[in-house]
């Protein structure tokens, strides 16, 4: 068994009581620990309850807690999760107190403290086959859809110099990558050839490439329309699958050299609005990305070119949208540039009873919470507005750190 470790990110006591239920622990040990949770913690899953007893032993004795399931002090259950509750300097010391230990303590101990030396970790960069982009504010990543069926902006852009004029136009607003999809992924949407969508998309991006110097990113899960973007000067693939729909991405991601945005889904376009209940979302979303990582890397495509994507609107319903947004901090964990993508989106527009051009503010609202919460670099439709609600919480996170 290897030990599944992430943090949870949690701001207020409903949150705290929340977890703990999820957990099974016990209703009056959630009124007393649920205060303490305000520090931090760390959740880990399926641990025996000999390992939880010695752990929530030493939590104690350290001054923090430890939160586990209802049968652990006695055994009755055969493994529970648990949530460590405490001081960064707290776990710390933990980790050092497990090393005597038996029943493969030490081996958590490890693992325990390389993350937390990488949970408060900041990616720095983000390279590319042509560049290497600063994460010191965030990036704009401006859509230009090539579609006639897109959920907002379809049949805009059809025609290749309208599509230029558009990436120029963005590029003036203050974008620093231009994302050109060929293929709607809105919720229902069907399947399109490569062919069709490598018609679309190339001759947009070629002409895009001879135009500017920012980035060119290609938006598709398919590993003969991204060939074909990137011979004709895309600099990074954009997959809603995160590596997981075309067994080829992988390889050519490696082969070229480019950047890849690996997002969480379940399930294609057409099917993914069917299955948006988790019995723990950020765990699960976490778990789908650690898996497209892994696959990235067996590929051979290093770490200073993978960038991560929770995939909002993506098989999740607007009460997990918004559950992701406010726990963002939680992919820290990854060390790696964090990218969202909330524009315009049906979770806004069902929050706010706005319909699809009606939700500016909205937009602009997520955008601020996922800059603050960590985002490094954001998607979106509307640049100058949302380029201006990115700085502007990006200057006050900073200067408040």
């Amino acid at each position: 068994m290897s030990f599944a470790l992430r943090r949870l990110v949690i701001n207020s006591l409903a949150d705290a009581e929340f977890e703990l239920g999820r957990i099974g622990a016990d209703p009056a040990g959630i009124r007393m620990m649920a205060p303490k949770m305000l520090t931090c913690c760390v959740h880990l899953k399926d641990v025996e309850c000999r390992q939880a007893n010695i752990l929530k032993q030493d939590m104690l004795a350290l001054g923090g807690d430890t939160a586990v399931a209802r049968g652990t002090v006695s055994c009755s259950i055969e493994k529970t999760d648990l949530i460590l509750i405490g001081t960064i300097k707290q776990l710390h010391r933990l980790c050092n107190k497990l090393l005597p230990q038996p029943f493969r303590l030490p081996e958590l101990a490890a693992k325990l403290k390389t993350f937390l030396i990488s949970i408060d970790k900041k990616p720095e960069s983000w390279s590319t086959s042509r560049r290497v982009l600063s994460l010191s504010r965030p990036l704009i990543m401006g859509i230009l859809n090539v579609t006639p069926d897109s959920f907002s902006d379809g049949n805009r852009y059809l025609k290749p110099e309208e599509a230029v004029d558009r990436a120029l136009e963005m590029i003036d607003e203050g974008a620093d990558i231009i994302d050109v999809g060929g293929e709607t992924t809105k919720p229902g949407a069907l399947y399109i050839s490569a062919e069709e969508e490598t018609r679309r998309v190339v001759p947009v991006i070629r002409e895009v490439a001879k135009k500017v110097s920012c980035a060119i990113s290609i938006d598709t899960w398919k590993s003969e329309v991204a060939d074909a973007a990137i011979s004709a000067g895309a600099e990074i693939i954009n997959d809603i699958s995160g590596f997981t729909f075309d067994p080829a991405m992988p390889d050519l991601a490696a082969r070229s050299g480019v950047a890849a945005v690996l997002m969480h889904t379940r399930g294609t376009p057409a099917r993914m609005q069917y299955d948006t209940h988790y019995d723990d979302l950020l765990f699960e979303v976490i778990q789908g990305l650690s898996n497209s990582v892994c696959i990235a890397q067996k590929a051979g495509v290093t770490m200073d070119r993978i960038a991560i994507d929770p995939g909002i609107g993506f098989a999740k319903d607007a009460a997990g949208n918004m559950e992701i947004l406010r726990r963002l901090q939680e992919f820290s964990r990854f060390e790696l540039p964090l990218l969202v993508g909330t524009s315009r989106k049906s979770f806004i527009g069902k929050t706010l009873g706005r319909e699809i051009n009606d939700r500016l503010f909205g937009t602009a609202a997520t955008v601020a919470i996922a800059v603050t919460n960590g985002a490094n670099i954001i998607r979106v439709h509307d640049i100058a507005a949302m380029r201006d609600a990115a700085y502007m919480a990006h200057a006050i996170s900073v200067k408040g750190q």
